[in-house]
């Protein structure tokens, strides 16, 4: 389908082609590109996320140095097809003692960019720090994921929780819920979205573990985040944890 050259100037190319001004209006609106709002200053060419994944795959041999110089672009999808390469590439590096030190390198390497805050809008980092949530279930290191819960940057924040996604795909959910403690008071909604959301995900798969934590600080999370968390409980168990959440507002 394309013509393949592995540089990052092959990449953006291609990407190019599917640029479209109207999508691109449009998603600035969705990201929030506007002056005060999260994702102000951020750069759309209007291409999909199918045709950025497509894209994504005819690249996927792409050097570390050329996935850096996409991540380090102003263009919102050429850093999200590197975070797209990056994901799929680690997923694919299974945890064997053949290849730790590989996936160690690109876990560093995402990292090192997300400090940077080249992952700096929600999908970027939604769609791949699950994927390297995988290093942190192999190889714990909750000073880490303490340490980018209580940064200042909201997308480290952000990637904080996500990483503990792959902890709970494996049945593992301390981790989760040590984060969204450190995130209980945090002002922006983003958090609040993600941490209701890995909440919902912990009950998908022990809802003892959701309702014990519920009990506890349901009553004063904010209400994003408590509704997110409590999306796929019966009626009147949702309405119970709202009920206690009123209460406490209201005093």
């Amino acid at each position: 389908m394309f013509h393949v050259e592995q540089t990052a100037a092959e990449a953006k190319k291609t990407l190019a082609a599917f640029a479209d001004p109207v999508r691109a209006s449009n998603s600035n609106w969705f990201f929030k590109t506007g002056p005060g709002e999260y994702g102000e200053g951020d750069v759309f060419i209007g291409a999909t996320v199918p045709q950025v994944r497509s894209v994504g795959k005819a690249f996927k041999n792409l050097p570390l140095d050329q996935l850096e110089e996409l991540a380090q672009s102003p263009i919102h999808e050429e850093r999200l097809m590197s975070a797209h390469i990056l994901a799929e590439r680690f997923a694919k590096l299974k945890p064997t003692l053949a290849n730790p030190a590989l996936r160690q390198e690109l876990f560093d390497f995402y990292l090192r960019l997300g400090l940077e805050q080249r992952w700096n809008n929600w999908d970027l980092i939604d769609t791949s720090a699950p994927y390297f949530g995988g290093w942190l279930l192999e190889n714990p290191n909750p000073d880490l994921l303490e340490d980018l819960a209580n940064s200042e940057s909201l997308w480290d924040r952000r990637m904080a929780v996500m990483f503990t996604f792959a902890h709970i795909r494996a049945g593992i959910f301390e981790p989760t819920l040590r984060i969204a403690r450190i995130l209980h008071n945090d002002k922006q909604d983003l958090i609040h979205k993600a941490v209701g959301w890995m909440l919902r995900e912990v009950g998908n798969r022990n809802i003892d573990a959701l309702r014990l934590y519920l009990e506890e600080m349901g009553a004063t999370m904010a209400r994003t985040q408590l509704r997110y968390a409590i999306e796929k409980l019966e009626p009147a168990e949702r309405a119970h944890f709202m009920g206690l959440a009123k209460v406490a507002r209201n005093r």
